[in-house]
């Protein structure tokens, strides 16, 4: 079983993020920030990856903080569970619909951090949640992660619903790229001979 577990602590966070690549898709949230854990609960769920994450940070500032460490913890610990990555497929994609909203993901376990992200979305904010943080998530995540990652929210005028066709999407997308192909048994899948 692929687990690993983060604790970071800082001036304004401390985070604990436990994952389990092949799990059922179950999510323990306690993030206080209620919209990013909608969105998590998405890529548990799409990617069947058992997540539990407990964050305190300083929300009384704003959420930037606490989602933007989310997503490097959460990174961190994707990085660590994932292995040698041999037998894996490596790369990954997905289109998710809702409603008038479809996105793109496309992710690539490359060992190398490398990041598009094109969103335009129609509100500042889905509720008390800044539409910003979306980015600043992923771009945490893949930083430590160590991965390369394509968003690309195609069309939507429902905020909410171009969000979640992300988080969807990028949960199928890293499904895809952590699933064990049996053709490619204790083989690292690069000509390069590393990830």
């Amino acid at each position: 079983m692929r687990h690993a577990l983060i604790e970071r602590d800082t001036l304004e966070t401390q985070i604990k993020v436990s994952v389990n690549l092949d799990g059922t898709g179950k999510a323990e949230l306690k993030t206080g920030v209620p919209f990013l854990e909608h969105m998590l609960d998405q890529i548990a769920r799409h990617g069947l990856i058992d997540l539990d994450i407990e964050a305190n940070g300083d929300t009384h500032i704003d959420d930037h903080h606490t989602v933007e460490d989310i997503g490097i913890s959460l990174g961190m610990a994707l990085k660590e569970a994932v292995g040698d990555k041999k037998g894996i497929q490596r790369y990954g994609h997905a289109y998710v619909p809702l409603d008038e909203a479809l996105s793109r993901v496309v992710i690539d376990l490359s060992g190398r951090p490398g990041f598009v992200f094109n969103a335009d979305f129609t509100k500042g904010s889905i509720g008390n949640f800044d539409t910003e943080l979306v980015y600043e998530f992923f771009q945490g995540f893949v930083n430590h992660a160590q991965v390369t990652l394509h968003i690309d929210c195609l069309r939507g005028h429902n905020a909410h619903h171009q969000a979640e066709t992300i988080f969807k999407a990028f949960g199928r997308a890293l499904r895809m790229a952590l699933t064990h192909d049996e053709r490619m048994a204790g083989v690292l899948p690069s000509t390069k001979g590393a990830l």
